[in-house]
């Protein structure tokens, strides 16, 4: 069943049951390169695979970009 999440600010439809690590799989990012913000706190990556979005629920992710 679709909920509904914001990812980033934006609303966005997710499915019932999906973890973080599954959104971000969605989404095209690599895990190694994001910090994750779920709902208000940092998820650490190890629990990223049990991690469950709910609706409603705020995840911002910032990437970390090198450079010199």
């Amino acid at each position: 069943m679709p909920i509904d999440i914001i990812v980033n600010g934006e609303t966005r439809a997710a499915q019932e049951g999906e973890t973080i690590l599954d959104l971000l799989r969605q989404l095209g990012v690599e895990p190694e390169r994001v910090a994750v913000e779920f709902d208000l706190r940092i998820v650490k990556r190890p629990q990223w695979p049990e991690t469950v979005l709910h609706p409603g629920a705020q995840i911002e992710i910032v990437q970390f970009v090198g450079g010199g």
